[in-house]
């Protein structure tokens, strides 16, 4: 049996994000990104019966800049992506790892509650986790 500490989620992630209508256009919704070290947007859910949508930087790049389509003729909803895997705060950082890689993840949001509470990334869960733990 290992002694290894349970890190989660929670320990790991980022608690800044920046959240944006999805009629917001592309290029508003980049310069309303405060937290740059995210590399993501949050599309907020229009009503109570909708989810969570995720712009990140990379799709921008795909679906807008390599395109040679106009940032600010592109609403957000037209590129990002929805509904998105979420984890909960509580998991353990080796399942999420896991998941990530299962599902060709990079980032998603933890969510608590039907909230969002923040991102967490591979880098989070490296950096943040597994080399504390070397510690």
């Amino acid at each position: 049996m290992s002694d290894r500490k349970v890190v989660r989620v929670r320990d790991v992630m980022k608690p800044q994000f920046d959240m944006v209508d999805g009629m917001t256009t592309v290029a508003d919704a980049l310069k309303t990104m405060q937290h740059v070290d995210t590399k993501c947007l949050i599309i907020n859910k229009r009503n109570a019966d909708d989810e969570y949508g995720m712009l990140l930087i990379s799709d921008i790049a795909r679906k807008v800049l390599a395109v040679d389509r106009a940032p600010e003729r592109i609403n957000v909803y037209e590129v990002m992506a929805k509904p998105v895997i979420t984890v909960d705060p509580d998991m353990d950082i080796r399942y999420c790892a896991r998941l990530f890689d299962r599902f060709g993840l990079s980032r998603c949001p933890v969510v608590n509650g039907g909230e969002i509470v923040g991102i967490v990334s591979f880098t989070d869960m490296v950096l943040r986790g597994l080399c504390n733990d070397l510690n």
